[in-house]
């Protein structure tokens, strides 16, 4: 099949292009290599997909309707899987023009193409920083999602419910995944995992929000290109009047739409991870213990039910596991 997948020099991204190339799909990558964070890196990413007959790169921004467009109607994808977007809770408080710009312009643009030309499956990446101020533990994908802590994760709602609105208009059968605490090799810079390495490995102190007491849904990232990659086959389908809504398989009452949770079941609290980190390094930390930062939220704790029944699979890798694969690239790509 044809893939169009954006947001291919990212973490997420790259992973995912990866799984569909190896599996003999061909793939058209869309990045535009924004400095948010060290270009190297993602074209790095880049140069391992071009490796692949398989995988061809376009850099544009997904803002510029025009070249967007011009991608999409020259490949015609059988399939979209849109990841790019602005990413961080916290360089939302900093930047959030980038994040309307980029995770609302951005997803309007790809949903305008999808409505004049449908793929057969769109599906897009969603987060669960839009689960909030909920305090039920673990979330759902029916939970209410009105009371969003930052402007990143108010932008991710509103690209959920555009593409609804989008999916009940033109029909278009659409995914929306959300992705809990992702970490694994060729991470993101900004993230914990890759910070707290580089501290440990350099001796410096690592800051340690709300004295560490927090749990996070800590989910590799090869479990997330798993999962996101078998619900492509999983197409939601119209709803019908003999079976509206579908809760069993998470269906929208009006539109064939659906909102899959893609996490490990399986919080861990921030000082076990730390641990972790720790044990894989064999050098201690230096903890600089401060409050909550502004956003944040105490725990986040997925429900898959639903990622199973539609999928069979589970995400399961053991923290341990996942982190000591990620030191080891860590060591051998800065060669530490």
């Amino acid at each position: 099949m044809r893939f169009l997948v954006t947001g291919t020099a990212g973490f997420i991204g790259f992973h995912v292009a990866k799984r569909l190339i190896e599996a003999g799909h061909d793939v058209v990558g869309i990045d535009g290599m924004t400095p948010y964070y060290d270009v190297a890196l993602k074209r790095r990413r880049h140069a391992i997909l071009l490796q692949s007959a398989h995988f061809s790169a376009q850099e544009l921004m997904l803002e510029d309707a025009e070249e967007l467009a011009r991608v999409y109607t020259e490949f015609r994808p059988d399939v979209v899987i849109h990841l790019a977007a602005q990413a961080g809770v916290r360089y939302s408080l900093e930047n959030p023009g980038a994040y309307i710009s980029a995770n609302v312009v951005g997803t309007f643009n790809i949903l305008e193409l999808a409505r004049n030309h449908p793929p057969r499956h769109l599906l897009l990446a969603s987060t669960s920083s839009v689960y909030g101020a909920n305090t039920k533990m673990p979330f759902e994908e029916s939970d209410r999602t009105d009371h969003p802590l930052t402007l990143y994760a108010a932008t991710k709602k509103a690209t959920e419910s555009m593409a609804h609105a989008y999916a009940h208009l033109w029909k278009i059968p659409t995914t929306v995944f959300r992705f809990f605490s992702v970490y694994g090799p060729w991470g993101r810079p900004d993230m914990a995992l890759f910070k707290f390495t580089k501290a440990i490995l350099a001796d410096e102190p690592i800051d340690v929000y709300n004295h560490g007491q927090m749990d996070r849904d800590f989910t590799y990232v090869d479990d997330i290109a798993n999962a996101i990659t078998l619900l492509v086959d999983a197409i939601p389908g119209d709803p019908t009047p003999a079976h509206e809504t579908d809760d069993d398989l998470g269906l929208s009452p009006v539109a064939p739409f659906r909102v899959v949770n893609i996490g490990n079941g399986d919080p861990v609290r921030l000082l076990a991870f730390i641990e972790a980190i720790e044990a894989s390094i064999g050098k201690t930390a230096i903890r600089n213990y401060l409050p909550m930062q502004p956003g944040d939220v105490p725990a986040t704790f997925a429900d898959t039910g639903l990622l199973r029944r539609l999928t069979g699979f589970q995400p399961a890798t053991p923290v341990a596991s996942g982190v000591d694969r990620f030191v080891a690239w860590y060591r051998e790509y800065y060669r530490v």
